[in-house]
């Protein structure tokens, strides 16, 4: 049997999150099904209620996807509740190479990537600069709060 994964993240503001984690990850918004102008157009050819669909949403995609197709789509659901708690998973960037990479390298990477992101709406948590094992990452909050590792 075929499986594929999809990624749902709750969110107040589903463009926004869209905008931002395209950025972070190198996806692209996902395009509506063909032979429609919007996901909100097929939504409701598919028979969703209008009543069931929030203002605006559809109207700009709402979903990313990896361009090269081997990443999970990932959907920002819109949801009425505010994010309360620290998240129970979360992102590990991983720009730096790994640790065949030399140290100094890695933390290039990662400070060009954290740097990139804060420009696009990241806040920069705590950074873990332990060169005595080798480490450096950087902890960061997305634009509604939710924690990633730039590594």
């Amino acid at each position: 049997m075929e499986m594929t994964v999809q990624l749902t993240i709750d969110c107040s503001d589903p463009q926004r999150m869209v905008a931002f984690w395209a950025e972070a990850l190198g996806y692209v918004p996902e395009p509506a099904p063909a032979g429609h102008a919007t996901w909100r157009a097929y939504w409701m050819a598919a028979g969703v209620p209008e009543a069931e669909l929030p203002a605006d949403a559809g109207d700009i995609p709402e979903s990313i996807v990896d361009p090269a197709g081997r990443g999970p789509r990932v959907w920002f659901q819109q949801v009425p509740e505010p994010k309360v708690a620290k998240n129970r998973w979360h992102f590990d960037l991983k720009v730096g190479g790994g640790r065949d990479v030399p140290l100094d390298v890695r933390t290039q990477r990662v400070t060009a990537t954290v740097e990139r992101l804060v420009k696009a709406g990241a806040t920069v948590l705590r950074t873990k600069d332990e060169p005595d094992t080798g480490l450096y990452a950087v902890a960061m909050q997305d634009p509604e709060g939710n924690e990633f590792d730039v590594v």
